[in-house]
Parts: structure tokens; C-alpha cells; sequence
């Protein structure tokens, strides 16, 4: 098809593979850190910044836009760890209040700008569940490049993170510092959100980083194949969701992203080779059999016995 032949289409598509990439990487410290629903709550977070940063500049700055993003969703993060640690309310329930709040107020500037300054025609509402075809080619380099720094940091220090997640009394011994990679991991996850959220949008770049990393749990046990095959899965979903959202007129791209996500979560659910309900069913068969055939053996030895 024409449309696929393009360069910008092609620019795009790259972009959205990396950006599923990145996702998938950081979404597996996210599962190991457990603290998935972190990554729905900045998600929402965000949209505040966006909305009072055009409202700021008054026109469609995405570096601008990203960088109030950013803020707004490290905001967030902030009040869910004062939040959690100034009261008795549990990290789950602050990060649905975050949640929650941030979203409503983000809407209510929504609606206030899409009736007072144009915020329609500057394109504000894509940023809901995203639109990955009205991005210009300055903001898909500068979304690979953002990508591609969430890789190789993760990828480069992937023996600091593994000890960060399963052993931080190790890490400290280490010389590690428990705050710095706390702080890191906030800002990884933070801009992983911010640098998806055109193509994707706020609602649904939370399912970027979930689905791939519990997709990949269903394969292995080991956190390095994990990293890897969550990395794969996010950058498929990105690639096809993509692809098949250009065959339409404005389909969004987001929601095709994240059911290619969904696809693949269901058949890992099926066909995972650790924890797959097939795998499952025939490792039960198996040991069904095996206490069926030494049943008769252990019968034969009690009657010699007697």
C-alpha cells in the first residue's frame, strides 16, 4: 500500500517499536519492583501538565508539552510517597488518589481550553488516546531518541538493577545508593510515559508498560530472558498496532497498540512456557500418569512384603 511506502509512515513505525521497546523494558522493573499501578497513575498524571503548558506558550510545543508532562507526573509522584509516608494510606490506595485527581483536573483544563483558545485545533485531545499519524518528523526523532537513552541505560546497567530489585541489602554493600535508584527508576518511568503519550496517549501508555512485562513472566523465570522477551513483546505491539492503524482514516493508534498487546498476552496466557495454561495442562497429565504407573508397582511391593 502507498501509505506504508511513505517515509514518514515508515519514521513512525520505527518510532512506535522503540517506544514499545523502551515500555517493555522499564514495565519489567516496574513488575519486579511491584508497583505496576505507578505507571497508570503518572500516565494520568501528566495530562495536567500538558494542558497548563499550552495554556502557558499558547501553541503546540511537543518538547515544550513533554517537559510540563514531566513535571506534572513527577509531581505526582512525589505526593504519592509523601502521601504514603505522612499518613496511614497504603501506596496502592495514594496512587489511586494521584490517579484519580490529576486526570479529573487534566480533563477539566481540557475542556476549558477546547472552548476558550482552540486547544481542538491544536491537537490537545490526541493526547488522550493518542494519535501517532499527525506527529511531525521532529517529534519522532526526538521520541527514538528518548527511546533509545530508556534502552541503554537499562541495558547498560541491567547488573545494578538486578541487584536493586532482588537484593537491595547486597546493593548497599555494593556502594549503591538506594535512593539514587529510586530516583533513576522514577525518571526512567517518567519519561518512558512522557515521550509515549502522543502516540499512545495517557490512558493507555499504562498498558504499554503492563502487558508486555506480565506477557514475558508466563515464559521464563529468568529476570535477563524477561527483560528481552518484554522488550520484544512491546516493540511487536508497537510495530503492528501502528501498522494497522495507518490502513485506516484517523483510527487512533493507541488502542490498536495495546490490543496487539493484548493478543500477545493471551497467548502467553495459553502457550507460556512456565506458567501457560497448555503447558500447565500437560506437565498435570503427566504427573497424573506417573503416580498412575508407580500406584501398581508400590501395590507389588507391599504383598512381597507380606
Amino acid at each position: 500500500m502507498p501509505i506504508l511506502l511513505s517515509s514518514n509512515t515508515q519514521w513512525v513505525l520505527f518510532s512506535t517499536m522503540l517506544l514499545g521497546t523502551a515500555a517493555g523494558m522499564i514495565g519489567c522493573l516496574a513488575y519486579w519492583k511491584k508497583q505496576s499501578l505507578m505507571s497508570d497513575s503518572l500516565s494520568h498524571a501528566a495530562l495536567p501538565g500538558i494542558v497548563i503548558t499550552f495554556m502557558i506558550i499558547g501553541e503546540k510545543n511537543l518538547l515544550l508539552l513533554i517537559i510540563g508532562a514531566g513535571i506534572s507526573a513527577l509531581v505526582g509522584a512525589y505526593l504519592i510517597q509523601w502521601v504514603t509516608q505522612a499518613s496511614r494510606i497504603k501506596e496502592d490506595t495514594a496512587m489511586g488518589i494521584v490517579l484519580s485527581v490529576f486526570f479529573g483536573f487534566g480533563i477539566m483544563l481540557l475542556t476549558i481550553v477546547n472552548r476558550t483558545t482552540g486547544g481542538n485545533q491544536a491537537g490537545l485531545d490526541k493526547f488522550i488516546f493518542g494519535q501517532a499519524a499527525t506527529m511531525l518528523r521532529s517529534d519522532v526523532y526526538m521520541m527514538m531518541v528518548l527511546a533509545l537513552v530508556v534502552v541503554l541505560i537499562i541495558t547498560l546497567s541491567f547488573k545494578e538493577w538486578k541487584i536493586y530489585l532482588f537484593d537491595p541489602n547486597f546493593a548497599k554493600g555494593q556502594g549503591l545508593s538506594i535512593k539514587g535508584m529510586n530516583a533513576a527508576y522514577t525518571a526512567l518511568l517518567v519519561m518512558t510515559i512522557v515521550m509515549g503519550i502522543q502516540a499512545v496517549g495517557v490512558i493507555l501508555m499504562a498498558a504499554m508498560l503492563i502487558i508486555p512485562a506480565v506477557s514475558a513472566r508466563y515464559w521464563t523465570n529468568s529476570f535477563a530472558r524477561m527483560l528481552l522477551l518484554s522488550a520484544s513483546f512491546g516493540g511487536l505491539s508497537g510495530a503492528i498496532g501502528t501498522l494497522v492503524s495507518t490502513l485506516g482514516s484517523g483510527w487512533p493508534t493507541g488502542p490498536f497498540i495495546v490490543v496487539t498487546a493484548a493478543g500477545i498476552f493471551a497467548l502467553s496466557i495459553l502457550f507460556g512456557l512456565r506458567k501457560g495454561w497448555l503447558t500447565q495442562s500437560v506437565e498435570h497429565r503427566m504427573k497424573k500418569k506417573q503416580v498412575s504407573r508407580a500406584a501398581p508397582v508400590s501395590r507389588h511391593l507391599i504383598k512381597e512384603e507380606h
